[in-house]
C-alpha cells in the first residue's frame, strides 16, 4: 500500500468551516448516534468536507476533529487510512484509472499512457484544472476491462482512442456516456449475448396460445385440490394407524391380566399352619401351645402335660 501523506504546507488552505447546508447535514448524521459515540461519524464527515472543498486539506481534519470532540490525530489516522479520501489538490474530473492484473492485460497500459500526454503526471492537475488522475488497486469490474473510474461514475471497455476522447469531452464540458464505450450491455460477451435468444421465449409462444393465464389459473387450482386430497388421505391412515394400535394395546392388557389371574398366590404354596386342638394328632407339646378353650389352663391339665412320656417296652428277643 502506498504512504499518503497530507499536502504540502503551500498548498494547504489557512481554515476550512461547513457551509450552512452541510452544517445542518453533519448535526443529522451526529444525532444518528448515541451520546458520547459521535466519532461513529467521522467517515461521514469527512466525506462531505471532500464533497465541500475537492480534497482533504488539514483544516477540514482539524474541524472535524473539533465537530466531534476527538484528537486531530484520531482523524488523521481515518483520513490517511481509506484511499477514497484524496489528501492532494484534484481535478473538477478526477480520474482514477485501475491498472491491476485484469484491466492490464487488457490495455491499461496504454490508457497510462494517454493519461500522461493529456494531464500529465500523476497526482498533478492539469493547468486548466479540469483534469487529474491516479493510477489504483482494482475497481471491481474486470469483466469489463479496461476501465477507470472518474468522480463517482465507472468508463469500462476503454481504448486509446475512445479514452482520448473521453477525456476531451469532459474537459470542454460537453455530455458523456457512462459504462461501456463501446456499447456493451451490462457485463455480457463482446458483441452481444449468446444465451436465450430465441425470440420464441418471450412472445409467449412456449407456453402455447389462447387463454394461458386462465389455464395456468386451472392447473394451479387442480394441483391445490389435489394436494388437499393427499393431506386428508394421509390424516385418515395417521387415524385408521393409532385406531388399530390402540385396540392392540387393548388386547395385551386383557391378556396380562388373564394370566396374572392363572397365577396362583404364594400364600396358597406356603407350608401348613399350626394344627388346631381339636385335630387328632395333635403333638403333646402343642398342647402348651394352644391356649385352653375358656382362656385359662386348670392345675391337673398342666401336670399331665409336665409327665415324662413313658417309654415303650423292649420286645423279647427270641
Amino acid at each position: 500500500m502506498s504512504v499518503r501523506r497530507l499536502a504540502p504546507d503551500h498548498v494547504q488552505p489557512a481554515s476550512f468551516a461547513f457551509d450552512a447546508a452541510n452544517e445542518n447535514w453533519a448535526d443529522q448524521q451526529i444525532a444518528k448516534y448515541p451520546q458520547g459515540r459521535q466519532a461513529s461519524a467521522v467517515i461521514p464527515l469527512l466525506w462531505k468536507a471532500q464533497e465541500q472543498h475537492g480534497w482533504v486539506p488539514r483544516a477540514a481534519i482539524e474541524a472535524v476533529a473539533r465537530k466531534l470532540g476527538m484528537a486531530p490525530m484520531r482523524v488523521m489516522e481515518v483520513a490517511t487510512f481509506y484511499t477514497m479520501f484524496n489528501l492532494q489538490p484534484v481535478g473538477e474530473y478526477f480520474v482514477q484509472l485501475c491498472g491491476t492484473t485484469p484491466c492490464a492485460l487488457r490495455g491499461a497500459e496504454a490508457l497510462k499512457k494517454v493519461c500522461l500526454d493529456v494531464i500529465g503526471p500523476q497526482s498533478t492537475v492539469s493547468a486548466d484544472g479540469k483534469l487529474s488522475w491516479l493510477e489504483v488497486e482494482c475497481l471491481g469490474a474486470c469483466c469489463n476491462a479496461p476501465m477507470a473510474q472518474i468522480n463517482v461514475d465507472y468508463y469500462e471497455d476503454l481504448t486509446p482512442e475512445n479514452f482520448t476522447a473521453l477525456l476531451e469531452d469532459l474537459r470542454h464540458g460537453r455530455p458523456v456516456k457512462t459504462g461501456s464505450q463501446t456499447g456493451r450491455s451490462g457485463s455480457e460477451p463482446l458483441g452481444g449475448g449468446e444465451t436465450l435468444k430465441d425470440p420464441a421465449l418471450y412472445d409467449g409462444t412456449v407456453i402455447g396460445a389462447g387463454d394461458w393465464q386462465a389455464r395456468v389459473t386451472e392447473q394451479r387450482k387442480a394441483a391445490a385440490e389435489a394436494a388437499a386430497a393427499k393431506a386428508a388421505a394421509e390424516a385418515e391412515a395417521k387415524k385408521a394407524e393409532a385406531a388399530k394400535t390402540d385396540v392392540n394395546k387393548s388386547d395385551m392388557t386383557k391378556a396380562d391380566a388373564t394370566a396374572a389371574a392363572a397365577t396362583k398366590p404364594a400364600t396358597e404354596t406356603a407350608a401348613p399352619g399350626r394344627p388346631k386342638p381339636s385335630e387328632p394328632g395333635q403333638p403333646t407339646s402343642a398342647a402348651n401351645d394352644t391356649p385352653a378353650a375358656n382362656g385359662k389352663v386348670d392345675a391337673k391339665s398342666a401336670a399331665e402335660s409336665a409327665k415324662p412320656a413313658e417309654a415303650p417296652a423292649d420286645k423279647p428277643v427270641k
